[in-house]
């Protein structure tokens, strides 16, 4: 029997995202010799759609403080002054650059998915990184010993834009319509859905374990 996949749907622009890191650390840790894990991003914020920072600060500035009373996570002060102040900051919010990276990623340690996606949130969400910009990732580059010339080469290039982009319509055909979600792939054709939005840890191992068991 083929090993059934933990496919985590993510953007790394949405804060509920960041928000469940811990949870899903903690799960493909546990399952990691149970189960494959696979991170998707979702394109939540498409680039054709980018708009200034100012246009959603004052939603954020509410809907942080709600994610951090849920989760327990904490927002950066470095990300938090663009938020406050919006009519300073130069930000674009967009999916596509951090999705591509994630992309580049995934080729380079296939099991360490989960790792590089929380670590992409943490770059925006708490270090106030603008993950449009290139330099964002530099210093994971470092933490994951890779070479900048060959991944900022495969950022530029189309062949893992359509990758990033394969993997936003992926989503939409799991039909996930809000992050963070994630499935459990039994095979080509059977998919179960464990959560969609921010899910505690001890429901969704519930939940998981209720699936594996069935199985």
């Amino acid at each position: 029997m083929e090993t059934p996949t933990l496919i985590y749907c993510y953007d790394a622009y949405c804060g509920w995202c960041y928000g469940f890191s811990a949870v899903i650390k903690k799960i493909a840790d546990q399952y990691n010799q149970k189960l494959d894990v696979e991170v998707l991003s979702g394109g939540m914020i498409p680039v054709e759609n980018a708009k200034h920072i100012s246009v959603t600060a004052d939603f954020i500035k509410k809907a942080y403080k709600v994610v951090e009373e849920h989760t327990g996570v904490k927002f950066g002060e470095d990300y938090l002054w663009h938020i406050n102040h919006p009519d300073l900051s130069d930000w674009h919010p967009a999916s596509e650059k951090a999705a591509i990276a994630l992309c580049i990623f995934k080729e380079f340690y296939p099991d360490r998915q989960i790792e590089f996606a929380t670590d992409l949130q943490y770059a925006l969400h708490f270090e106030g990184r603008d993950l449009c910009d290139d330099e964002a990732y530099r210093h994971l580059l470092e933490k994951y010993s890779i070479q900048p010339e060959t991944f900022y080469a495969k950022l530029k290039s189309d062949e893992y834009k359509e990758n990033a982009f394969y993997e936003f319509a992926l989503c939409k055909q799991l039909k996930v319509t809000g992050y963070p979600a994630v499935l459990l792939q039994i095979n080509d054709t059977k998919f179960h859905l464990l959560s969609s939005g921010f899910t505690s840890y001890e429901v969704l191992k519930e939940r998981l374990d209720q699936v594996l068991s069935e199985i």
